[in-house]
């Protein structure tokens, strides 16, 4: 069965979830970001099927979220390095870890973010970067950018609390 495509729709989350919304590609993606980078590693690390595997990391390579380099001839071998995008991912991957330990670890965290200078437990906070205010629920909303359609200010327009086209509440 032949899963619908988000390519075409407005939202950054559907278009973001068009190329990594497998949660196979997410967890190469965290590996990646820990700095696995061979076919070899990610399999160990992952159990995951060599033709599974394969299919994930051409779909992340065609997506620019990594590079496929030869790292030997005979036979020939690759490896697979983050790309500027694909760096741009690990503020999601440490903000599902933060979510994952606080709703889904009753036994307690498995994984933290530490200061790598210092060892200490990082709390991830998701910041503005204008006003350096913690971006919560109350504080802020989604809004129309200046790329939207018509369809999406009218959306943003009527709907005040935030949202997306894709809420229930807007049809």
């Amino acid at each position: 069965m032949k899963r619908k495509s988000f390519a075409d729709m407005q939202c950054p989350i559907a278009r973001g979830l068009e190329h990594v919304g497998e949660w196979w590609s997410i967890l190469i993606m965290r590996d990646a970001l820990n700095g696995l980078t061979r076919f070899d590693e990610f399999q160990k690390s992952l159990g995951i099927a060599p033709n599974m595997l394969t299919r994930r990391l051409n779909a992340l390579v065609d997506a620019g979220l990594l590079e496929r380099r030869v790292y030997q001839q005979r036979p020939p071998r690759h490896e697979y390095i983050l790309t500027e995008r694909g760096r741009d991912f690990r503020s999601v991957v440490v903000s599902l870890l933060a979510w994952g330990n606080r709703h889904f670890a009753p036994e307690g965290k498995s994984v933290i973010v530490v200061d790598a200078e210092t060892g200490l437990e990082a709390e991830p906070l998701l910041i503005d970067g204008v006003s350096g205010r913690p971006i919560d629920q109350s504080g802020f909303r989604y809004a129309a950018g200046p790329a939207a359609s018509e369809r999406v200010r009218r959306f943003y327009a009527r709907k005040k609390d935030g949202g997306h086209p894709g809420d229930r509440a807007a049809e």
